[in-house]
């Protein structure tokens, strides 16, 4: 019994991460979405939760490719951890950044109606995702921050996956 109480508390505070950085072309963000999903895969998430994760992610990457570099070629990171059940996910871009957030994040709101973008980037990450944090500057890039809490799996394992 204290065995297995230690071991619940081992899994509790146990931290992982992850860093990715790729070039800001439209094709890498399949590659982070498979990359973040085998990483979070260790959480033994339901299918649901893998794909909620793995659609707010290739909706951050695709926002910092086409909306963060607008065209030219830069660098995109992504960074993710695991502590305990609590997964987070950055998406960062050292682009144009965003004069105002809350206007950005509003549904519908696109800022390239020209390339006929449906402006549901940001609700579909934080539909899927338990929070989301937008962190941006004019000139000086963004960063996108989504959490979720991965339910323990119903049959009690919560071992990572090797």
């Amino acid at each position: 019994m204290v065995s297995e109480r230690n071991e619940e508390t081992r899994k509790e505070n146990q931290s992982e991460s992850m860093r990715l950085q790729f070039e800001s072309y439209s094709w890498n963000e399949s590659f982070a979405r498979v990359t973040v999903a085998a990483f979070l895969a260790r959480l033994d998430p339901t299918v649901e939760e893998m794909e909620d994760v793995k659609t707010a992610v290739s909706e951050a990457v695709t926002n910092a490719v086409v909306h963060g570099y607008e065209g030219t070629l830069g660098t995109v990171t992504v960074e993710a951890s695991i502590e305990g059940r609590k997964f987070t996910v950055s998406v960062h871009d050292d682009g144009v950044g965003i004069a105002d957030i809350q206007k950005a994040m509003e549904p519908l709101y696109t800022g390239k109606p020209e390339m006929e973008r449906s402006g549901m980037g940001f609700s579909f990450m934080e539909a899927f995702m338990d929070e989301v944090t937008v962190q941006s500057s004019p000139g000086e890039g963004t960063t996108v921050i989504m959490r979720k809490t991965i339910k323990e799996a119903p049959n009690g394992s919560d071992s990572p996956v090797n």
